[in-house]
């Protein structure tokens, strides 16, 4: 196929730019800056200049090819908002686009829930309203499918908002974890994702919800305690009334007790995680170097 990707070349869009050329597709790259441009070169895509706001650009673009996998987005929390509008304007522009094709379309979206079966909340982060846009898209004749990724993507070299947990610890002179830390995170390797997302081009059903999810759920006690084991320092549990000035911005979501299963996702697409899990990966120790 050829496939425009926005996000080519982020962390997540980076690999699976090199995922879907490798499985023999031929992907056009959003690119903003001459960075962005030469990485794509490099990895064999072509080049397509522009951002998620040229929704000209991204119309014209789409409706030339043969799917579209979109993972741009701003992660900058004080432009959420904008961010999610933008996301929405985009995700609108492609379903103009594809209308009647059949093509696929296939988003990421954040904060995986329970099961792929439960339903989107009814209020939350405003990226909600782009995910329901783009499930909405399988009655227009749009091949959609959202894909919610876990909170925490990890490799060998970095692990998302555990980081954020590291360099608190580093700073506080402990590893913290809130409460008796029993509360579980998501997490998947960036290369499991990589693959779920050309699985998802190549055969996931309209309006497909899938969860990128590796694994489960794991405990932030057992986080906290592998960051304590790299850096020497002790473990403590964090009071509810000591969270926002001990960990900051993630003080609203560390308490919260999120397991979400891939079970439907797997049984869909044959789709089996098979790189490092977070403590794995954490335990070669490359995050605190």
């Amino acid at each position: 196929m050829r496939v425009l990707v926005t996000g080519a070349t982020g962390f997540i869009g980076s690999v699976v730019t090199a995922e879907l050329i490798g499985a023999g597709h031929q992907v056009l790259g959003l690119a903003r800056s001459d960075a962005s441009a030469a990485a794509l070169t490099t990895a064999g895509a072509e080049v397509v200049r522009g951002t998620i706001e040229d929704l000209d650009i991204l119309h014209t673009t789409a409706a030339e090819c043969d799917g579209v996998v979109h993972l741009a987005f701003h992660h900058d929390l004080s432009q959420h908002e904008a961010a999610a509008r933008a996301e929405l304007a985009a995700i609108e522009t492609f379903g103009d686009a594809l209308a009647g094709t059949g093509r696929p379309l296939v988003v990421a979206s954040g904060g995986p829930v329970g099961t792929e079966q439960d339903t989107l909340p009814a209020s939350g982060s405003p990226r909600i309203a782009g995910a329901r846009a783009a499930l909405a898209l399988a009655e227009r004749g749009v091949r959609s499918s959202i894909v919610r990724l876990a909170p925490t993507v990890h490799d060998e070299s970095t692990c998302g908002m555990v980081q954020q947990l590291i360099g608190t610890a580093r700073q506080k002179g402990f590893s913290g974890y809130l409460g008796d830390g029993a509360n579980r995170w998501p997490s998947v390797h960036r290369l499991d994702t990589a693959r779920l997302f050309r699985l998802a081009l190549e055969h996931a059903p309209a309006g497909s919800v899938l969860h990128g999810v590796g694994e489960e759920g794991v405990p932030l006690r057992a986080i906290a305690e592998a960051i304590g084991r790299h850096l020497d320092v002790p473990v403590k549990a964090v009071t509810a009334e000591d969270a926002a000035a001990h960990f900051g911005f993630l003080a609203r979501i560390l308490g919260n007790d999120m397991p979400a299963s891939n079970t439907l996702t797997r049984e869909l697409l044959d789709w089996q995680p098979v790189h490092p899990g977070l403590l794995q990966d954490l335990d070669q120790g490359r995050y605190f170097g």
